[in-house]
């Protein structure tokens, strides 16, 4: 599959308050019409935003993801998506 039949959307976002919290949004996205993506995350660091996958905690108490991109240029676009939204919706 060619990655220009990949259309992704900007579901919903839902900011949170502003403060000293890392986490500045959640985001649910959707791939072709055909697939939703709950709880991506923009989080703010030293090294500015970038994009979480939605992650759960195992038994271990360490951290997973739930959606893994297998492909590099996939996550790069899902990321420059949701970032480009995030920004423009302030």
């Amino acid at each position: 599959m060619s990655l220009d039949a990949l259309d992704f959307k900007i579901i919903k976002i839902h900011r949170l308050p502003e403060g000293n919290q890392r986490i500045k949004a959640f985001v649910d996205l959707g791939i072709n019409d055909t697939i939703l993506i709950k709880g991506l995350r923009v989080v703010d660091t030293d090294k500015g935003l970038f994009v979480s996958m939605p992650q759960e905690q195992g038994k271990n108490s360490r951290w997973y993801e739930k959606v893994r991109c297998l492909n590099q240029e996939v996550r790069s676009r899902i990321s420059q998506k949701v970032l480009e939204a995030y920004k423009t919706q302030a």
